[in-house]
């Protein structure tokens, strides 16, 4: 299983879409066939990510972030309800 994440992680980083179709055949039979499974039903997003230069990683990073300071304490409560509620 550590074989098969690193040689994705691998792929991913040396932007080798080669490489994507004989990782998949070796991964939809082992530990991590579930997750192979899941790279073919999105294969195009899958591809475009290997080969973009763009990443939306920063992006959703940040929206991450907000959505925890908002709902875990550093919220004020009229915007923690609206997000609970929405807004009349």
């Amino acid at each position: 299983m550590r074989e098969a994440i690193a040689a994705f992680q691998k792929m991913i980083r040396k932007k080798s879409i080669t490489d994507l179709d004989p990782w998949l055949e070796k991964a939809r039979t082992g530990l991590v066939a579930s997750f192979a499974n899941g790279v073919v039903k999105d294969r195009a997003a899958v591809s475009a990510a290997i080969t973009s230069p763009w990443s939306n990683g920063q992006t959703e990073g940040q929206i991450t972030k907000l959505v925890k300071r908002q709902m875990y304490g550093r919220g004020k409560i009229d915007l923690l309800q609206a997000r609970v509620v929405g807004t009349e």
